[in-house]
């Protein structure tokens, strides 16, 4: 899919995207933590023909600064409120996967007027998580770094399309295949997710949203039912066969029920549409 790159910079910070154009629905793609704007190619493929897609490289990752001074939630959050007011986009679809549903979330609770609508991928409103820093960065460690080739990592990352996402985030540099991104910079970025919940964040969402869940979800049921039970008008729906990367395992059925989801919403819509599936 063609795109043009956009470098927004917001309070001296670098903030990378693509743009693949078009006069349709706008929809933000946000990836998740220690993620790259191009593991939402496959989706982007798909929206493309009705949607003006934009995928951003959030803060510290990818082509964007590495080393932000500020990792904070509402750091993130007005990162994606720049983006979308230096591009122009028009009541967007924000689309957020893991953090990136996260910052998603609290995007549409900050500001009720800018989303359109908002879809969660493998994300929720719960907390707090003390152990989670420890426990991503116990996972970035396990990385054999530098990898001695993209098929490589694409092995080490599980291979199929999860294994090759995780791999495209790669960079060749010095003699092997290594993150476009800083450990500390990525455990910071939780910082607030391992103290608090957000739940009351979540309460202020007042555009439509789509909760999509995979079969084996990295999100508890307890609290996707919390979730519900605080905003029954949400949709809810879980994706067979997949992992906590549904988007690239199963981009297809992403497709078809954001597409589902957003072929049931009236122009212009902004407030809350009943149902849950």
């Amino acid at each position: 899919m063609p795109w043009t790159e956009h470098t927004v910079v917001r309070e001296g910070v670098r903030l990378v995207c693509r743009d693949g154009g078009g006069s349709g629905r706008p929809v933000v793609l946000l990836h998740g933590l220690a993620g790259h704007a191009g593991e939402w190619d496959a989706l982007a493929e798909l929206l493309a023909s009705r949607h003006r897609v934009v995928a951003v490289d959030q803060r510290g990752h990818g082509a964007s600064e590495r080393r932000p001074d500020d990792v904070s939630r509402a750091a993130y959050v007005a990162d994606v409120v720049a983006v979308v007011r230096h591009l122009g986009l028009e009541r967007p679809v924000l689309v957020g996967q893991s953090l990136g549903g996260h910052t998603a979330m609290l995007t549409a609770a900050a500001h009720p007027g800018l989303p359109g609508a908002l879809v969660l991928v493998e994300a929720g409103s719960g907390g707090p998580n003390p152990g989670v820093a420890e426990d991503i960065g116990g996972w970035l460690d396990s990385w054999p770094v530098p990898f001695a080739s993209r098929e490589a990592a694409a092995a080490f990352f599980g291979g199929g399309p999860g294994g090759e996402g995780w791999a495209a985030g790669l960079v060749e540099r010095d003699g092997g295949w290594r993150p476009r991104f800083d450990r500390d910079v990525m455990t910071g970025s939780l910082a607030e997710n391992a103290r608090r919940s957000f739940h009351e964040e979540w309460d202020r969402v007042v555009c439509p949203t789509l909760l999509v869940l995979a079969r084996k979800s990295f999100v508890p049921a307890e609290e996707v039912d919390e979730m519900l039970r605080r905003r029954p008008e949400t949709h809810a729906v879980s994706v067979p066969g997949t992992g906590h990367d549904l988007h690239l395992e199963r981009p297809d059925a992403l497709y078809g029920a954001l597409s589902a989801f957003l072929d049931g919403l009236a122009p212009g819509a902004g407030s809350a549409v009943s149902g849950h599936g």
